[in-house]
């Protein structure tokens, strides 16, 4: 297995985000061919994100409230993207991101759907005048040009309502088959007589993640990358009497100092932030690390010994690295999760059989575990999906069983190519001593 290095720096990567978002149109355009579907219309922030490349700034606050962000996919060649949101945003953040992406826009000034007729250019006023008073700075300099590139008919709309309309209507989304991810754009569709059909988004939109554009696996690398080596960080801070609690912190520092955000770490089974133990010395327990760089997850997972191991716990540290190498080593497109699932079960068997390995195949991308499911009577369930190329998955190899001297587990992210699978980051030895 070749490792493929990252090759983009991070400025890169933020200069392809500015042109266009991270998402795989052309899976998009094979997904909507595949439904009949005219396009999406999203609010929900990573999915915004994934369109657009810009995440809702008022999103960031967690206020709760419904989206007032929105991007619209359309199956029409050649329309591109759509962006919906309020004049303030688009001016005091969206301008200052420095897009150069071909994403049209319809800009509105007040939330809500009033119907109000939509203002004649000539008599509205510029809610972000130059009065004159001094030179303008170059940031305001780059916010004018921005909302100033906007044709004036889409700049001024009175609000959401009218301007998600309008939109919907002229990007040839009004009359078709529409897939939408928030309660909001649907009560608007059926307040204004959407003459077409309407469906729930969110599983059409996981079908599209799981195939990775080629920015997306170069987010992907880095986020691990970085994810690795936050955990390896932490890893070296363990030590007979160490606090769980710090160690997660050190792992949130870790985290940072490299770029992504810390999700969570997971010592020894224990997940909980409300939870704190102590390492003790003789203890076999596995560190388990998620973070993300500009929304993309990096998961990763060793079992380590904190001076001598017991008996058993060492025997099952092996048993998890024998299922991973098994599946590790076959991985490639056509197979099916269940297959993975059986082929370490089958190595695990082989040796005897002693524990219980839980093998877990589940896809990584703007989620931790990103991948479409079926309808369970209204429950997620995962579906047993076929391995194609520019999937990137993990595998969880958790231990299950308990009275053994610890926990053990093993966990690596791969991408799956045209004849096999490559590891996103770098790969170390799977069970580390202290």
């Amino acid at each position: 297995m070749t490792l493929p290095d990252t090759r983009l720096a991070d400025a890169e990567l933020d200069a392809l985000l500015r042109r266009a978002g991270p998402m795989n149109l052309q899976r998009a355009q094979q997904i909507m061919e595949q439904n009949n579907l005219s396009g999406f219309v999203l609010g929900e922030p990573l999915n915004v994100y994934h369109a657009l490349g810009y995440w809702p700034q008022i999103a960031l606050t967690k206020t709760g409230q419904p989206p007032t962000t929105f991007a619209l996919i359309t199956r029409e060649p050649g329309v591109g993207v759509g962006l919906v949101t309020t004049q303030f945003i688009h001016y005091y953040t969206w301008a200052d991101a420095g897009f150069q992406s071909a994403a049209q826009a319809w800009l509105y000034s007040e939330p809500g759907d009033e119907q109000r007729a939509v203002p004649a250019a000539t008599t509205t006023v510029d809610p972000f005048a130059d009065r004159g008073l001094a030179p303008l700075s170059g940031v305001e300099q780059r916010r004018r040009a921005t909302a100033e590139a906007v044709p004036i008919d889409r700049r001024l709309l009175p609000d959401a309502g009218a301007a998600l309309v309008r939109a919907m209507q002229q990007m040839g989304l009004w009359q078709g088959r529409v897939a939408c991810d928030h309660a909001v754009v649907t009560a608007l569709c059926q307040r204004h007589d959407h003459p077409g059909e309407l469906l729930a988004a969110d599983n059409l939109l996981r079908q599209i993640r799981i195939i990775k554009s080629p920015l997306e696996i170069e987010l992907m690398r880095r986020g691990a990358q970085a994810n690795v080596a936050a955990v390896q960080a932490a890893t070296r801070s363990i030590h007979a009497g160490a606090l769980y609690g710090d160690l997660r912190r050190q792992f949130a520092i870790e985290a940072a100092q490299r770029g992504n955000r810390a999700v969570f770490l997971t010592l020894d089974r224990v997940s909980s932030e409300l939870a704190d133990e102590r390492i003790r010395d003789g203890q076999t327990l596995f560190i388990d690390g998620v973070s993300h760089y500009r929304h993309y997850h990096g998961d990763y997972a060793r079992t380590v010994f904190v001076g001598e191991p017991t008996a058993s716990a060492r025997r099952a540290a092996n048993a998890a690295v024998t299922g991973w190498f098994a599946v590790r080593d076959r991985l490639r497109p056509g197979l099916r999760y269940s297959d993975l699932v059986r082929i370490g079960s089958e190595a695990v068997a082989a040796m005897g059989g002693e524990f219980r390995v839980g093998f877990g195949p589940h896809s990584v991308g703007l989620m931790h575990t990103d991948e479409p499911g079926v309808d369970a009577q209204g429950f997620y369930r995962k579906s047993d999906l076929v391995l194609e190329p520019d999937m990137v998955l993990s595998v969880d190899c958790p231990i299950m069983d308990t009275g053994i001297g610890g926990s053990a587990h093993l966990e690596d992210l791969m991408l799956i190519t045209a004849d096999g699978a490559v590891p996103i980051h770098k790969i170390d030895q799977p069970v580390l001593q202290i």
